[in-house]
């Protein structure tokens, strides 16, 4: 069994900034704001001690308390650029926060995933003593069928012919981060700077609950789907 000693901290980094789909993270989505979904999801989870959201934003701020989140600082503007790597976000928050064992990213993008998907993550982990897990799906376009444009538009393959299974059947299955859940032990993540090395293991989600939201058409299909768990007459 993996060590719990200390805080299961939930941190959902959530920038005022987006291109892709402008204010995105406190968007109406099927009746809540984007990031709400992901705070819910964080205190239904079993294995969470606490739930805090890293922004510079007041607005994400003043909606995450409004959800239930802890909002105990705020992050500064240096840290909430287009460039900003996750893992200086992440290891900011713990050093605002003392006595986090576990660090479990959320990242409110991901509002599909659900509080079971947390708690097994984090079940993985503890049952094979692994510093680390972080949540994939299937993929739904393989390598072998992909192609590069020359300059006059010919079709030029990702990679050689000779390694592309002659039928899709034959195709091994292979694996995508889905961006949904993300966990490690934190003297770990503190020393390795990343949730991905050979030690981390890979929990499974289906695609169904793996949308992660970028364009408006990711936030078109995740609105669907969320309004399908809603009880008849909800929002």
């Amino acid at each position: 069994m993996a060590d719990r000693a200390g805080t299961v901290l939930a941190l959902i980094p959530a920038r005022g900034g987006s291109k892709g789909v402008p204010g995105k993270n406190i968007k109406e989505v099927a009746g809540k704001p984007l990031i709400a979904w992901t705070i819910e999801a964080a205190r239904q989870a079993r294995c969470i001690d606490r739930v805090v959201v890293s922004s510079e934003d007041a607005a994400i701020l003043q909606v995450a308390r409004a959800w239930g989140a802890e909002t105990p600082y705020e992050r500064p503007a240096e840290l909430a650029r287009d460039e900003t790597p996750s893992i200086d976000v992440v290891l900011h928050a713990l050093q605002q926060l003392p006595g986090v064992a576990w660090m479990v990213l959320l990242q409110p993008t991901s509002p599909l995933r659900a509080a079971e998907d947390i708690d097994a993550a984090f079940a993985l982990c503890q049952a094979k003593g692994a510093p680390a897990c972080v949540s994939v799906t299937e993929a739904g376009t393989l390598p072998w069928w992909m192609f590069h444009l020359s300059a006059d538009a010919r079709l030029r393959a990702f990679l050689p012919q000779q390694d592309r299974p002659q039928r899709r059947q034959d195709a091994p299955p292979l694996y995508a981060l889905n961006g949904a859940v993300y966990i490690a032990r934190a003297d770990w993540l503190r020393r390795t700077r990343s949730f991905l090395t050979d030690e981390t293991l890979a929990y499974v989600m289906p695609p169904e609950r793996s949308v992660d939201i970028d364009t408006p058409l990711d936030l078109a299909v995740a609105a669907c789907l969320l309004r399908e768990r809603l009880p008849r007459g909800g929002a």
